[in-house]
This record gives C-alpha cells, structure tokens and sequence, in this order.
C-alpha cells in the first residue's frame, strides 16, 4: 500500500511539473490537466477502496472531472475558431 502512495506521489509531481512547464499551447495543457484528473480519481479510488466506503463521491468527481474537460474543450474551439491556433502566447487578455 505504501509503494503505491509513492507511486501515485511522484506520477502527480511529475504531472505536475508538465503542467508548469507546457504553457504555449492550451491543448497541451488541457491534456496535463486530465492526467492530473485521472490520477487524482485513482487515489480517491485506493483511498475508498482502502476504507470500504461507498463510492458515491467518485460519480461526483467524475461529473466535475467530465465538466471541467468539456470546459476545456470549448475554450479551446472557440479559441481556434477566432484565432487560427492554439498559441498562447498570441493571445492577448483584452481580445477575449
């Protein structure tokens, strides 16, 4: 149990540092944010697991997961629908 916390530790940290360091194209950095979603649901899971609860909070954070996903993805077709790419950095906040 104790080797799959570290695992579970160092795969956040290293989703982590992808997050941080894959800022010029929003694509990128939605498909980071969903390994950080999909990891933070396997811990929730092991945890649950771990205690013989109810899984009920997992269908809620799968419906928040799921949302925050579609979110994304809007943003990121109206963003080329209006701009052409993905680029961040050609993005300026008052154009929005």
């Amino acid at each position: 149990m104790l080797l799959n916390i570290f695992i579970l530790f160092y795969m956040f940290i290293c989703g982590m540092i992808i997050l941080c360091s894959l800022r010029k194209h929003l694509l990128l950095t939605l498909l980071s944010l969903e390994y950080l979603v999909v990891i933070i649901f396997f811990s929730f899971f092991l945890f649950l697991n771990f205690y013989d609860s109810e899984y009920y909070f997992i269908i809620i954070f799968l419906t928040f997961s799921v949302c925050e996903g579609v979110l994304g993805l809007s943003i990121l077709v109206s963003m080329i629908r209006c701009h052409g790419n993905d680029n961040l950095m050609n993005l300026s906040g008052l154009m929005w």
